[in-house]
């Protein structure tokens, strides 16, 4: 549908293309004109840092806030107790209390740096659903919220759906987080005024659930607007890369890693990934997408520098790009690679230059990395490396060794 809107948000969430659904644009945008709208995403602590992933919907809490709302990072510290199982294959492993605490201090450190908590009316606040998830009495809950959902309508959701027609089992304690999510957004409703949920479009139908229980318990009127799932244009998911997760937390994956991350998007998804997770004009990001041959070299650039700025700092993102052209321009070894320091006991009479590889993390396996090595993917202070069965001593190591994976992705290997 085409939808002309009034309110900065949504003129922003459309122009950049971060909307997908919306269950209801005019009464969402009338709502944002005349008021403070509070606003919540939730986060499962299922990891001590938030990913790649996630930056789509932290930076549509960005944009919430700039234009003049209240953003409400929840952290699922009951949710995360049970799992959510939308879109996956099995049932997620089961966390402690203290597990997951840890994970959320952890994700804190993300979200201070794309939202200004505080006390006022536009500041952020972060809250855990631990709060009224832990106390439920559950005779009580079944009473007054269980009553209100079908079991058919629940079993039609594309995520319960999924399981179901690939004959993968759906435990009873899964089945229930849908009706925990919808909880949710009406507690927050009720305690914190809170009018709209967002989510990527994966989470359409638990937004749906808390909209309708709302509706019914309180008779109030609140809104859900989901963001695309995200894919680059191979198709592969965003914020996966052949050595993993695309962590935002600077101690699980070094600035510098992030910035390459970035530096090496597709041509074809330059202009879009501007859009999204840089806060460059509209017509700034047309015209950097649209460049061709070596030129989209330099908007590749601008992207990773704007987007490591944001995530990790100004300085990083310099370092990071100082780095880069030390390594690929000079071919000199930069002083932000990652870097792995082995004592000398560690190496004994010698570790293996495939042990190395995967302790860099340029190879998963010692296999990954042996077939490295057989395609010629692999160079060593950026000769070929050729013999998988090199044996690197200690003092071998008396000056840093640069390991390479194709021409991207390079690591240090030192003494401690």
């Amino acid at each position: 549908m085409t939808y002309h809107p009034k309110s900065d948000f949504m003129r922003v969430m459309m122009e950049r293309g971060f909307l997908a659904d919306c269950t209801d644009y005019q009464g969402l945008d009338e709502a944002l004109i005349n008021g403070v709208v509070p606003t919540y995403i939730g986060y499962d602590a299922t990891a001590k840092s938030l990913h790649v992933g996630h930056l789509l919907n932290i930076m549509m809490l960005r944009w919430l806030q700039k234009t003049g709302h209240k953003p409400i990072t929840l952290m699922g510290g009951g949710t995360t107790k049970v799992g959510d199982p939308s879109f996956r294959a099995d049932e997620r492993p089961l966390l402690t209390p203290e597990q997951i605490d840890d994970n959320i201090e952890g994700m804190k450190q993300v979200f201070a740096k794309y939202l200004d908590y505080g006390d006022g009316p536009t500041d952020a606040i972060m809250l855990n659903n631990a709060e009224w998830l832990d106390g439920l009495n559950y005779l009580e809950f079944l009473r007054d919220i269980g009553r209100h959902f079908s079991v058919n309508r629940m079993l039609s959701f594309e995520s319960v759906k999924s399981r179901l027609d690939r004959e993968q089992s759906l435990s009873f304690l899964e089945f229930n987080y849908m009706i925990l999510q919808a909880y949710d957004f009406l507690e927050l409703n009720r305690r914190y005024g809170c009018l709209l949920q967002m989510g990527g479009s994966d989470q359409w139908g638990n937004i749906v659930n808390g909209i309708d229980l709302t509706r019914r318990v309180l008779d109030h009127e609140i809104y859900g607007l989901t963001s695309p799932l995200l894919t680059t244009s191979d198709g592969k998911k965003m914020g996966k890369s052949q050595g993993g997760a695309m962590w935002l937390n600077a101690d699980m994956l070094s600035p510098y890693e992030f910035w390459q991350f970035w530096r090496n998007t597709t041509d074809a998804d330059v202009g879009r990934f501007l859009k999204l997770y840089t806060e460059l004009p509209v017509e700034e990001c047309d015209r950097l997408g649209a460049l061709a041959g070596s030129e989209i070299n330099d908007a590749k650039i601008i992207l990773a520098n704007e987007v490591t700025t944001l995530c990790h700092g100004a300085d990083a993102a310099a370092a990071a790009e100082a780095t880069a052209r030390e390594v690929f321009e000079r071919g000199g070894v930069g002083d932000d690679l990652p870097t792995v320091a082995l004592t000398s006991e560690e190496i004994g009479d010698g570790i293996s230059i495939v042990q190395l590889i995967v302790r860099s993390g340029l190879a998963k396996t010692g296999k990954e990395a042996k077939r490295l090595i057989a395609e010629n993917g692999a160079k060593i202070d950026d000769a070929p490396l050729t013999d998988a069965g090199l044996m690197i001593d200690a003092s071998a190591l008396a000056n840093p060794i640069k390991l390479s994976a194709g021409k991207k992705r390079h690591a240090l290997v030192k003494l401690a």
